[in-house]
């Protein structure tokens, strides 16, 4: 098991924190988190991938344009003024933020100027420490840092067309042209290359500061990247697409109990065969680039590291689809090599059969047990999801950012029956202002090895404050933590559910 001791933390991204300039960041707010955390005995602190958003994709952190950057949005202007890139005038504005939501255009429009003028101010007055610090900086991420700057330099240029649409000599990355075009445009890019150094710089110091209150990041990994992204232009080799740089077959999931037509997700298949030849190194690349970031690192949809849905480009649902062997043993062997400890984290939820199981023992990764998921089946007390089933090397959650709240799947979707389980099972009577606080206690008294407990869920929060509803398009990834709402209070109640239980 990867986590050595009984332990616990708490699921908020980034994002979601508290600031003054209308999205979380790495600022100020992230430390105080950090700190209370550390007053609850918490060991953990679980967040989403830090990746670029995209409004036009719904602002997801599982839907970028690069599988290597940091999200800009997530610089802290207050830092800045730290590092002596801003002055305090330089933050004012007109715009009042709401407290409890993000409003994504709004902050990108808001600290797009705050971006510009702290490069000004580096150009022209940056110490000899930053200016080496970010040649430095180029140096390390050179593997991936001018492909991703180039492309979002390259996209806006092209007025925010797919790169399929991008004029044919930068579409197929014909050195000359690319070269003539990146001289054009080398501010640009240098700029975007800035705001990594900057995103890295920051992130780096909240991880330092975290390690030195005995708390440890647990990142995310989707498992596809985007089409319109700097890792299929710059790897297309990497990927099934046809000669225009279309994909022949895309992602998706079969249909099945939730969806008649199952999920049609649209990103492209991995040409497994061309990485195979490159011994995988760019898939080795990737996870090692996030290992760099935290201290744990969950993979999302591991199941398709066993096999994959993989449906013909151009259908309209994903039942004409058929399931394709994935090499994620291959994988999973060089990274053991490289990484024996192998801090992995497999998100198993949903429909797994008995290769998945198989590729999970085999490497002995951690799967996830969420209590909301336990009581809602006619198998009554025989679900895997119920404490007495878990086992020591399994994390239990009592929900994620994809599901309800507890208070919210209390009151919107358990049926009679399931609240009578839970009843029978918890030997309690609760109801809606309490029932979060029983379902906590039940993952701290669990023997898995590790419990994680959303913030929402901590706090008995509502279907406002739900982070995501999948398969659905508008007002996803937008809730916060308002200030003063997770305080010292809620942090002793918590630190005493770490000595009951031995979570320590």
């Amino acid at each position: 098991m990867i986590v050595h001791r009984r332990s616990s933390g708490v699921l908020l991204h980034i994002t979601s924190l508290p600031s003054k300039y209308g999205i979380g960041d790495l600022g100020p707010e992230a430390y105080q988190f950090a700190d209370l955390l550390w007053e609850a005995g918490q060991r953990y602190w679980q967040i989403l991938p830090l990746n670029p958003t995209e409004e036009g994709s719904g602002n997801s952190p599982y839907s970028s344009h690069s599988a290597f950057a940091g999200n800009p949005l997530m610089i802290s202007p207050d830092l800045l003024i730290e590092e002596g890139l801003l002055e305090k005038t330089d933050l004012k504005t007109s715009e009042n933020f709401e407290d409890d939501r993000v409003d994504y255009q709004k902050a990108t429009a808001y600290k797009r100027t705050i971006w510009l003028k702290a490069y000004e101010n580096f150009k022209s007055r940056g110490t000899e420490k930053q200016q080496r610090d970010f040649q430095v900086f180029k140096q390390d991420h050179s593997a991936w840092l001018q492909d991703y700057s180039y492309f979002v330099v390259f996209k806006s240029h092209f007025g925010q067309k797919s790169w399929v649409e991008w004029d044919e000599a930068i579409k197929k990355r014909e050195p000359e042209a690319v070269q003539q075009l990146a001289s054009e445009l080398a501010d640009e890019i240098e700029r975007e290359q800035f705001l990594q150094f900057l995103f890295y710089q920051q992130w780096n110091r909240l991880k330092y500061y975290c390690t030195g209150r005995d708390i440890t990041f647990i990142g995310d990994m989707p498992f596809y990247v985007s089409h319109d992204s700097a890792d299929v232009w710059s790897h297309p080799q990497n990927f099934k697409l046809d000669e225009g740089g279309m994909p022949t077959a895309v992602s998706g999931v079969p249909p099945d109990f939730f969806s008649e037509t199952g999920q049609l997700w649209g990103t492209p298949v991995f040409d497994w065969q061309e990485l195979a030849r490159h011994n995988y190194d760019w898939w080795i690349l990737r996870i090692e680039h996030n290992l760099a970031l935290f201290g744990l690192l969950r993979l999302d949809h591991f199941r398709a590291f066993s096999a994959y849905w993989e449906v013909p480009a151009g259908e309209e649902t994903a039942i004409n689809g058929k399931w394709e062997k994935s090499p994620g043993a291959e994988i999973l062997s060089i990274l053991r090599e490289r990484k024996p400890e192998m801090p992995i984290i497999a998100e198993d939820l949903g429909e797994i059969d008995q290769p998945v199981r198989d590729l999970m023992q085999q490497f002995d990764l951690p799967g996830m047990r969420l209590l909301i998921f336990a009581f809602g089946d006619d198998l009554a007390f025989d679900s895997s999801f119920l404490p007495h089933n878990h086992i020591n090397n399994c994390i239990v959650y009592t929900g994620t950012h994809d599901n309800s709240t507890v208070r919210a799947w209390y009151q919107e979707e358990a049926k009679a029956a399931d609240i009578k389980r839970l009843r029978e099972y918890s030997g309690h009577e609760f109801n809606e202002e309490n029932v979060h606080e029983i379902m906590s206690r039940m993952a701290y008294m669990s023997v898995a090895q590790l419990a994680v407990v959303p913030i929402q869920d901590i706090l008995g929060l509502g279907a406002e404050a739900i982070m995501n509803k999948p398969s659905t398009a508008s007002h996803n990834w937008e809730w916060r933590l308002q200030p003063k709402l997770f305080r010292k209070t809620e942090a002793h109640r918590l630190k005493k559910l770490v000595q009951i239980y031995g979570r320590k």
